[in-house]
């Protein structure tokens, strides 16, 4: 109970200060913005797709879990510029969960790729995609695991470097490879064979697999419950992780 409590107040005050400065949930959705109108129209002809919307239906998954990989990855900044200022070290004094701290922020990370997601869906719509509303609260679900997970591992980096200058290269060092090894912006059945091989060991490849079996309405998939099964289990391993480096940091 205490636990869910100082959780509740942490994700309060951390939502507080986005609504705040809400530009940053517009900045965050610019870029896949981008993608969506002018990347995706060249997609039908490239994957012979028979419509536009069944284009759609393969690009706009993936470009959902992009927003969730790479919002989660680059929060661990903003936690910097807080241990800066001293917010961290005030902690110290209070009795809030440890755990608590990390939770309360990560939600808020959640929250704000939803938000996002939506839009992004909602603009989709406009171009002739169609799903399911049990599909696309699945897909969501599944974008915010990766959300939890991605911003609980970039908080925790963040807490054993302390310094921008080393978050930044290490972040850009990871996101490369598994933006281009989970099929992201094309599927990977265009891919070489070993290219695929290489693939099946990336989490986040059968994120993107699942959630495009859900915008393309087959929900009995095996992917769908394998990439959900796989990301919670990160995502739990995730938190632990970073929730043992906030106790250490903030004692």
């Amino acid at each position: 109970m205490k636990l869910a409590r100082d959780t509740w107040l942490i994700f309060q005050r951390q939502l507080q200060l986005l609504l705040r400065n809400p530009v940053w949930v517009f900045v965050g959705v610019f870029q896949p913005v981008m993608y969506l109108l002018l990347f995706a129209p060249l997609l039908k002809p490239a994957l012979n797709a028979p419509t536009q919307a069944e284009a759609y239906k393969i690009f706009v998954p993936g470009l959902l879990v992009l927003l969730a990989i790479f919002g989660g990855l680059f929060q661990g900044f903003g936690l910097i510029a807080e241990l800066r200022a001293g917010v961290i070290e005030r902690s110290r004094v209070t009795p809030v969960s440890r755990l608590a701290l990390l939770l309360g922020r990560s939600l808020r990370d959640v929250v704000s790729l939803i938000v996002q997601a939506v839009i992004i869906t909602l603009l989709a719509l406009l171009f002739d995609l169609r799903v399911s509303l049990v599909d696309l609260l699945l897909a969501y679900l599944m974008l915010a695991l990766i959300a939890l997970m991605t911003s609980a591992v970039s908080y925790g980096i963040a807490l054993k470097v302390k310094s921008e200058d080393a978050l930044a290269p290490l972040m850009n060092t990871v996101a490369q490879p598994v933006l281009l090894l989970s099929g992201i912006l094309l599927p990977l059945t265009f891919a070489p064979g070993w290219l695929q091989g290489i693939a099946e060991w990336n989490p986040f490849s059968w994120a993107v697999d699942g959630t495009r079996a859900l915008f393309a309405g087959q929900l009995g998939d095996d992917k769908v419950w394998q990439g959900l099964g796989i990301i919670a289990l990160l995502a739990a391993a995730g938190v632990v992780w970073a929730a043992r480096q906030f106790a250490r940091s903030v004692r």
